[in-house]
């Protein structure tokens, strides 16, 4: 293991490089362009076998993964908010045809307007397309979380996509521990691939027309594949805690044990979140942090376990609704809460749109919010923290 410093970026296309995929197919847009390009370079020093193909655009980058992934192929790719939302129709194919796929993916709002900083407006938009989701906190989770999903991918026979904030890691510096090439290669093992169509003495057919008759049967099919993927991401998991000693799981606790309010969020801002969690317990309040790291297959069980003892929930969503009854991660928590015996309530949060800066007095505000709303208080169901009135 060695220490460096790296973005996120620079961080996930290491990871690339270490898992050594047959093919990548790519097409650039900010902020995620710097990770093919730097794993492009890796490619022209021969340090990788991989087939590197520059296409002409991200709905063609996805199609090209498809094939390569479907004839037997280890296959990556990266892309970022309308480049992920070109590729939206071919995501559902992907998924579908259960290819282990994996795309690091870095959030950025979708326009218009045009704009390109974070948000999860992205991510969001694609979250039914049958792919597991990973938010990373930091560029040293972004890392490992793309070595992890190659190899869940591959035993779930399922697509996956890694995604870090864009700008706030994609392009910050930070301390990472990197694992040596052969560590890497150890842990994802050969490459395990459904089916291959170049094998001609097994011959399959892929794509087919699926009307009344078994169209249902096979998207039932996908979805239980989805939910039996919770086991596979936890196994993953504990493999990688003990090679390597770091943990994670598929949400993260943090200072929840007593606490009578919370906030949950995924994403970067969780660093954000616990500093403000540690000032409000100083001052004497019983406040704590739940952060989703897996988002797709969603958590529930984990999730109500982890808020069964707290009087107020505030989810805070980098991502709106739009028209919706709140943000999108508060849709799913609410629903998920409403199965917990002592159901808390629960508050939506907008925030931080177009990379719009949170900070810890924003955090404190929404814990005012909730403790204000056991008090009595009345407040809006649907909040948005940040924005000029």
């Amino acid at each position: 293991m060695k220490v460096v410093a790296k973005t996120a970026n620079e961080a996930m296309a290491e990871a690339m490089r270490q898992i050594n995929p047959d093919v990548v197919a790519a097409y650039p847009i900010t902020p995620a362009t710097e990770i093919v390009q730097i794993f492009s370079s890796f490619v022209h020093d021969g340090l990788v076998d991989t087939e590197f193909i520059a296409v002409e655009s991200e709905h063609s980058a996805m199609s090209a993964c498809i094939g390569a992934a479907a004839a037997g192929a280890r296959v990556m790719t990266s892309t970022s908010s309308q480049g992920l939302a070109l590729m939206d129709e071919v995501l559902y194919i992907a998924a579908a045809l259960r290819l282990p796929i994996v795309i690091c993916e870095i959030n950025r709002a979708l326009s218009a307007p045009i704009n390109i900083h974070c948000d999860h407006s992205d991510t969001m938009n694609v979250r039914d397309s049958g792919w597991v989701q990973i938010y990373a906190e930091d560029s040293q989770e972004a890392y490992d979380s793309v070595i992890q999903a190659m190899k869940i991918a591959e035993e779930a026979f399922l697509p996956a996509m890694v995604t870090a904030d864009g700008f706030i890691l994609s392009h910050a510096m930070q301390r990472i521990d990197m694992l040596e090439d052969e560590e890497v290669q150890a842990f994802i093992g050969e490459h395990k691939s459904p089916y291959n169509l170049l094998d001609i003495d097994n011959p399959i057919t892929i794509g087919p027309l699926d009307l009344q008759d078994y169209f249902f049967e096979h998207k039932r099919q996908e979805a239980d594949a989805m939910m039996k993927a919770l086991k596979v991401i936890k196994k993953v998991a504990d493999e990688f805690t003990q090679k390597f000693g770091r943990k994670y799981g598929l949400v993260e606790e943090y200072r929840l044990d007593d606490a009578e309010y919370a906030i949950v969020v995924i994403g970067s801002t969780a660093g954000t979140a616990k500093e403000t969690v540690d000032m409000m317990r100083e001052k004497g309040h019983k406040v704590g942090l739940l952060r989703i790291r897996v988002f797709r297959p969603f958590p529930a069980e984990e999730i109500v376990n982890a808020l069964k003892n707290v009087k107020v929930v505030g989810v805070m969503d980098r991502a709106d609704g739009v028209n919706a009854f709140g943000g999108p991660v508060f849709m799913e928590v609410r629903a998920a809460l409403y199965e917990s015996e002592k159901k808390p309530d629960v508050y939506s949060f907008v925030y931080g749109l177009g990379g719009r800066d949170v900070k810890p007095v924003d955090i404190e505000r929404v814990f005012q919010m909730i403790m204000d709303a056991d008090k009595g208080k009345k407040i809006d169901r649907l909040n948005y923290i940040g924005v000029r009135e």
